[in-house]
């Protein structure tokens, strides 16, 4: 039986994930949209809409995912008022409303399966497992000096160099928790190196993890580049090209000094567990390093309140939270 497994794209910013959302995307089986901003907040705002075993109140949850300025739903391109009505007739679920959402994407591409990518969700693994149980999460690693330049060019960026390190790192550090705690086949890294290299070996591996058969069209995403990427993101320009390894080790020419200096003293375990060669960069400032740590502490304990809310909160969900639209999905509902 083929999967239908939700796949979600996780990783640093700037370190790839647009490509190989391209990549899933371009296989016949499975739809990854661009990004959207429903997933994560919506879970956080679940007591708003009530209990959803009624139908009303599910009908509410999909006017917010298709109405609100903030979920990008526009990006999808699906009809809201039909959406709406198939999450209010779905299952009385918080992660059922959500698949819909995305398996509509993946029909209207005539796909079978769907995935979601966005960086960020790799703060948020367990959330949403809670979400979706059977999910599959690949975790795209890069150069974090590479990562760092990338970022600190960026429009949307407005944090300075000594984030994006924390940023990186951070990264990393919770992807050596998932690899740990997830089962072998819910978790799956690879290098962008990798796969700009040997993007038919590398996409080869990785559709044998998501039980999928490696097709041709995956090693030229660029041909799917015009429809799953907005055109006003245009830090996306480059995945309208082949694939290369042109902005492998970039670093050296993106970034100051200082900020290597920087990047190879907070990070030097990190980017030497993953095949990264250090440059002998002279050790950083003290007070560079100290800007290191005090913005990984600010994100830490912001995280630590909210993941402490949210614990809290399980004490009282309002209804059922759990997708229940996939075949193991509906297996586990089975056995309860």
């Amino acid at each position: 039986m083929q999967s239908d497994r939700p796949i979600f794209v996780i990783g640093c910013p700037r370190s790839g994930t647009t490509m190989l959302q391209l990549m899933l995307h371009s296989h016949p089986r499975i739809a990854v949209p661009p990004e959207t901003r429903f997933l994560v907040p919506g879970y956080y705002r679940r007591f708003v809409f009530g209990d959803l075993r009624e139908q009303g109140n599910r009908r509410r949850l999909g006017r917010w995912i298709v109405s609100d300025k903030d979920t990008k739903f526009k990006e999808l391109k699906l009809d809201g008022e039909e959406l709406i009505e198939n999450i209010a007739a779905g299952p009385p679920t918080l992660g059922s409303a959500m698949g819909i959402t995305f398996r509509s994407y993946a029909e209207q591409h005539s796909k079978s399966r769907w995935g979601d990518k966005r960086p960020s969700y790799f703060h948020h693994v367990d959330l949403l497992l809670r979400l979706f149980p059977d999910a599959q999460f690949v975790h795209l690693i890069r150069d974090g000096r590479d990562c760092v330049a990338s970022l600190k060019e960026m429009p949307w960026y407005t944090k300075d160099v000594f984030h994006a390190v924390t940023n990186w790192a951070e990264a990393i550090d919770y992807g050596r928790r998932h690899a740990k705690n997830l089962p072998a086949d819910s978790y799956y890294e690879l290098r962008y190196e990798d796969l700009t290299a040997y993007p038919e070996t590398e996409l080869g591996k990785l559709c044998d993890f998501l039980g999928e058969d490696y097709d041709p069209a995956m090693s030229e995403p660029q041909h799917v580049a015009r429809v799953a990427i907005p055109e006003h993101k245009v830090w996306h320009q480059n995945t309208h090209g082949d694939v290369t390894t042109a902005r492998s080790g970039s670093w050296k020419s993106r970034l100051e000094p200082w900020e290597v200096s920087v990047c190879e003293t907070v990070l030097a375990e990190r980017l030497t567990a993953n095949g990264y060669e250090l440059s002998g960069a002279p050790k950083a400032a003290k007070e560079h390093v100290e800007a290191c740590e005090n913005a990984a502490s600010k994100r830490r304990w912001a995280r630590r309140r909210k993941e402490f809310r949210d614990r809290l909160n399980r004490f009282r969900e309002p209804s059922p939270v759990a997708a229940q639209l996939t075949t193991r999905q509906l297996g586990e509902l089975a056995k309860v």
